[in-house]
């Protein structure tokens, strides 16, 4: 049988539209398939699945050193992706918590985040001595941070906090950039940042927002023409969630175009990890974009589409779940199982 007879026969994917030209591509492709796949839960949102559970322990949050604020209030997010984080405002704030979850909850690393202001720069400085105190008393944490725009001076006193992993948008298109982000900046400045990151020892994982053109693809080669120039540890691509936006200016991208860049990405950077992170879309949109995601090799899934576990197993691929931010890896515990 092939894989589109196989797939499709999956239940929890009987009612999907998937592309069989596109999938009979990604079976001739599948040569490095026999790489595992991490199905990452971590525990800044509620989960589960019919195939696994998420974890109830706050074994990896997320905090906003902004709570909910964002001055850029991009048409895609309108802060609404920060509501689930951690509210961190001051540094005192951020040391207490961590130090209370580290002792109730087993804390192994989180991710500090936040809202930008108006030029895309996130003001982290004065929480570097507080992330300096916390590495030097939990040496085992691992942290990773949403850089935003940067130049390298700021990139090396971030790497010399103790920040392990760092994170930021990678645009490929002035016009989206102008447009969704409302911001005078030019592409360019999205490289220089991701080059000063990549002049640290810091692991540097950049991330692209599939159909962040209000939906529509515009800009995605470029970001991975970017990416694949430099020393990068991992890549994440997630996928434009309307929801968040205002109603009417969004429009879900196709699920087969989705799916067709994971290909060119896992082409493009055949030696790095490709991910897919936590936002896009719901429904059957996003079991559609996952399953692309197990057939086209990559290397980790966020949140996991009920039917995920079945499409691996389906094509031979090996799976573990880990309860982690699905850019950064922290070990065996992060790799245990969880009771729900």
């Amino acid at each position: 049988m092939t894989w589109y007879e196989q797939i499709t026969a999956i239940e929890d994917l009987e009612d999907a539209n998937l592309d069989a030209e596109l999938i009979d591509e990604l079976q001739r492709g599948s040569r490095a398939l026999k790489r595992p796949i991490r199905f990452s839960t971590p525990t800044f949102k509620d989960y589960t699945s019919s195939e696994m559970k998420g974890c109830s322990k706050n074994s990896f949050p997320a905090f906003s050193i902004t709570a909910g604020g964002c001055a850029l209030m991009c048409d895609h997010c309108q802060a609404k992706i920060l509501e689930p984080m951690i509210p961190a405002t001051n540094p005192e704030m951020l040391e207490q918590k961590v130090r209370d979850l580290v002792l109730m909850q087993d804390l192994q690393g989180f991710l500090l985040s936040g809202g930008s202001n108006r030029q895309n720069e996130i003001a982290y400085e004065r929480y570097y001595p507080s992330v300096e105190k916390l590495k030097r008393e939990f040496p085992h944490l691992k942290i990773a941070i949403h850089s935003a725009l940067l130049d390298e001076t700021r990139a090396k006193r971030m790497e010399s906090a103790g920040v392990d992993t760092a994170m930021m948008d990678v645009i490929g298109s002035n016009q989206t950039i102008r447009d969704v982000y409302k911001l005078e900046r030019p592409v360019e400045d999205f490289e220089a940042t991701l080059a000063a990151l990549c002049s640290t020892k810091m692991e540097i994982v950049p991330h692209i927002v599939i159909g962040l053109h209000y939906g529509k693809i515009l800009g995605e080669a470029e970001a991975l023409d970017i990416c694949s120039r430099h020393d990068i540890h991992a890549l994440v691509l997630v996928v434009i969630m309307p929801f968040y936006a205002k109603a009417g200016t969004f429009e879900t991208p196709k699920s087969a175009d989705v799916g067709r860049i994971f290909m060119e990405a896992r082409t493009r950077l055949a030696d790095r990890q490709v991910l897919l992170g936590c936002a896009r879309p719901p429904g059957m949109a996003r079991r559609e974009i996952d399953a692309y995601a197990v057939m086209a090799g990559l290397d980790g899934i966020a949140f996991p589409a009920d039917g995920m576990a079945a499409v691996a197993e389906t094509i031979g691929r090996p799976f573990h779940q880990e309860h982690a931010c699905c850019s950064i890896k922290i070990g065996s515990a992060a790799e245990a199982s969880c009771a729900a």
